[in-house]
Formats: C-alpha cells, sequence, structure tokens
C-alpha cells in the first residue's frame, strides 16, 4: 500500500482554465488508488492540493457527462465506461463547456468605425475555428487509459 501525505500545505484556487487539469488528476487518482483507498473529494484534494469543495463540483459535472458515478455515504468514484472509452475530449466537454460551440469568444462590439474593429471577425474566425478543430481533434487521440499507463510507468521508476 502506497503511503501519501494529506494536506500538508495550505490548498490552492483552481481557476477555470485547470479545471480540465484538475478532473484528468481525479481520473488518474481513481485508477491509481481504487484498491487500496477510499477515493473521497477530501483524499482528491489532498493529492491536488485543492479545496474539496472544488473537487465535489467538478466531481458533480463529470457525474452529469456520465463519465462517473458518486457514491454517497460511504464515498468513492467509479467511472461509467472503460478507461480506453473516455477520451480527454470527453473530459473536456464534461468540464469546461464551450459557449456556443466555440472555444474562442470575441469581445463585444469592435468598433466598426476602426478598420481593424470593423475586420477583425473577418480576419480571426476561420483561423480560430481551425485552431479549434485541431485541438479537439488531438484531444480525442488521447485517452483515460494512457494517464494508466503514464503513471505506472512514472511510478515503477520512482520505485
Amino acid at each position: 500500500m502506497r503511503n501519501i501525505s494529506l494536506i500538508s500545505i495550505p490548498y490552492a484556487y483552481v481557476d477555470h482554465s485547470s479545471r480540465f487539469t484538475v478532473a484528468l488528476h481525479i481520473f488518474t487518482c481513481v485508477d491509481t488508488f481504487k484498491d487500496e483507498h477510499k477515493v473521497t473529494s477530501d483524499f482528491l484534494a489532498a493529492s491536488i492540493n485543492t479545496n474539496p469543495v472544488i473537487i465535489r463540483k467538478i466531481l458533480t459535472q463529470l457525474k452529469n457527462a456520465g463519465l462517473i458515478n458518486v457514491i454517497r455515504g460511504t464515498g468513492g468514484i467509479e467511472l461509467t465506461r472503460d478507461l480506453k472509452d473516455i477520451t480527454f475530449y470527453d473530459v473536456y466537454q464534461a468540464i469546461e463547456p464551450l459557449e456556443d460551440g466555440n472555444l474562442f469568444r470575441f469581445h463585444e462590439s469592435p468598433n466598426p468605425e476602426c478598420p481593424v474593429g470593423r475586420n477583425i471577425h473577418s480576419l480571426l474566425d476561420d483561423k480560430l475555428k481551425d485552431i479549434q478543430e485541431a485541438m479537439e481533434s488531438e484531444m480525442k487521440k488521447y485517452t483515460l487509459n494512457d494517464l494508466r499507463s503514464g503513471i505506472q510507468e512514472l511510478l515503477a521508476k520512482e520505485a
């Protein structure tokens, strides 16, 4: 049984842009420790070094997306699908839902009197769409099973 220390330093605030990586951390912990520890929001918060309330919010998002079940009372988290069937994109969609399906949100009302302001959408729209499509395509290539094999390799090197 691995020994991990729980909350030895003050927890950190998790902002919007880091929720995706926190969710991946959660999945990695659940898989790594499921047979050795009761994986609760407090346990996860200790590993991630954040407030358990933030973890519970992310767990709710993952549950609402159908990626996990959370067992109330006794605690614990179970995956609803095999690790190889959950992509990074699935997790991203659950954690960082896109407003109107767009990754990039334009500032409101560029000035039509300014030559840049009136043309900024024409300049950027297609480029930003291509960037988003490339990112989503790459995210679909990686699964949570990749995290399992990666963490197993890293832990084996530490042993």
